[in-house]
């Protein structure tokens, strides 16, 4: 078996320099980018771009070891969320070791698998691999997954279809071989001012709003009631309302309102039928109401992102759970790559380290004895594509 140990300070130093990188999804991550091909050209790894429309941009392909149609992907994203209002007690784009613990944004999601990945390559280079081992790097998961796409797209094309991915998304290095779908909607209504003394000659896009949530909250009860999937916590899918917006003043009906909600659905639920029965209700019960007062009224649905579910191919949690030296595999409520991954028919599981708990919150740190797992599983990854 590959010994990995020897390789945990050189992706300490790794996750250091990537840190160092501000990828907030709405920079470039171009900077990031060029660092990984230093580091591929160095180990002579072939690999290809793929940049985003406006050339700001990229996702990384490369392959180390023969082509085979039993490639192992190793995938991970390289932007992380804002820290703008979080309370750091550290440099957020620095560094910082604390015991074993290494604080830094992005170190568990998920700049810590990303560095496992390239301090490995040694090893993998140095394996006698007999089929290919691929190294992934995506950008604007956080915003959606939609960075991935274009690659996704391209693959058994221009690039390799792998056999398996694993997404390194922070599971403690635990198999996740299921996760709900996430689509989230912009709902805007266009209602008709007035003054707030003259009220039956206006149409409230704030009121319309409020019954609008209040079918939708009516929906998440009735999901609430009638799914139970016991390996989901919660057990069902789940309809949320983030952010509203609307009005002018307290004494004119306001004009213009739009609300931001999502669906997380369970796997083996549309979630878009939550969208679509609403917009009926809307049609049947509001809009000819609205447009008695004034035929300018509207009440208009977007759809903003949709990440598919994941529900891994048996195949794909056994070899996971093979190469994780475990016996069990989990699911999780949050989204992630790896459904796009299996909906291009590379078969995927979520296996990274550090914890979700850490994910997104001011002082995320990762402990150095998950990146040591992490290690472990990929050391297990080369002698699986060696035997």
């Amino acid at each position: 078996m590959v010994n990995m140990n020897d390789y945990l300070e050189q992706a300490v130093e790794i996750l250091a320099q990537l840190v160092h990188f501000d990828t907030t999804s709405h920079k470039t991550n171009l900077p990031l980018i060029s660092y990984i091909e230093e580091i591929l050209k160095d180990a002579a790894v072939p690999y290809s771009l793929v940049p985003n429309d406006e050339g700001d941009k990229a996702s990384l392909f490369a392959t180390i070891g023969p082509s085979g149609p039993l490639g192992i992907g190793l995938s991970g994203h390289t932007d992380v969320v804002p820290v703008e209002g979080q309370e750091w007690h550290t440099d957020p784009f620095t560094l910082t070791q604390k015991g074993d613990q290494l604080f830094g944004r992005g170190t568990t999601d998920m700049k810590g698998f990303l560095a496992c990945m390239l301090a490995a390559i040694p090893a993998f280079k140095a394996a006698p691999l007999q089929q290919p081992i691929y190294l992934i790097f995506s950008y604007d998961e956080e915003i959606g997954c939609t960075g991935v796409r274009p690659l996704v797209n391209q693959l058994g094309k221009d690039l390799p279809m792998p056999s398996l991915v694993l997404v390194g998304e922070p599971s403690n290095c635990q198999v996740v071989e299921a996760h709900k779908s996430i689509t989230s909607y912009v709902t805007r209504i266009i209602g008709h001012e007035a003054h707030s003394s003259l009220l039956h000659q206006g149409v409230s896009a704030i009121e319309i709003a409020a019954k609008l949530i209040n079918h939708l909250t009516d929906a998440q009860q009735q999901l609430k009631s009638t799914q139970n999937d016991a390996r989901f916590d919660p057990a069902y899918s789940t309809v949320h309302v983030g952010r509203i917006d609307g009005g002018t003043a307290r004494n004119i009906v306001a004009k213009d309102c739009e609300f931001l909600w999502e669906v997380r659905a369970l796997p083996d639920f549309d979630g878009t039928e939550i969208s679509q029965t609403m917009m009926a209700y809307a049609k049947k019960d509001l809009l000819a109401g609205m447009k008695s007062i004034s035929p300018a009224t509207d009440i208009v649905t977007e759809q903003i992102t949709s990440v598919p579910g994941l529900a891994s191919s048996a195949s794909a949690v056994s070899l996971g759970m093979k190469l994780a030296n475990q016996n069990e595999s989990f699911v999780v409520s949050y989204g992630t790559e790896a459904g796009l991954f299996e909906d291009q028919g590379a078969a995927s599981v979520i296996c990274g380290p550090g914890s979700i708990e850490q994910a997104h919150k001011p002082n995320e740190f990762i402990d150095r004895a998950e990146l040591v797992k992490c290690l472990s599983i990929l050391g297990r990854v080369a002698d699986h594509q060696s035997s």
